[in-house]
């Protein structure tokens, strides 16, 4: 369940950071997103390259990933 405040975005990953972290590419822009915590818990694989659903944290800064397309 999303909260309305947060927005939905697709994006590819561009490069992998420790801890869960990723760099990725949207529309040009490069965003900081970390593993949403039901990706960590099903042991769902993100690599570099791979097409990514997002939730942009309404304050702007990071993002999270909840799928991998």
């Amino acid at each position: 369940m999303s909260n309305s405040k947060e927005e939905t975005v697709k994006g590819i990953v561009i490069e992998a950071l420790p801890n869960t972290m990723f760099r990725v590419d949207v529309n040009g822009t490069t965003i900081t997103a970390y593993l949403a915590g039901k990706m960590r818990f099903n042991r769902i694989k993100v690599m570099v390259g791979d097409s990514v659903e997002m939730l942009l944290d309404p304050y702007g800064g990071k993002a999270r990933v909840v799928k991998r397309l």
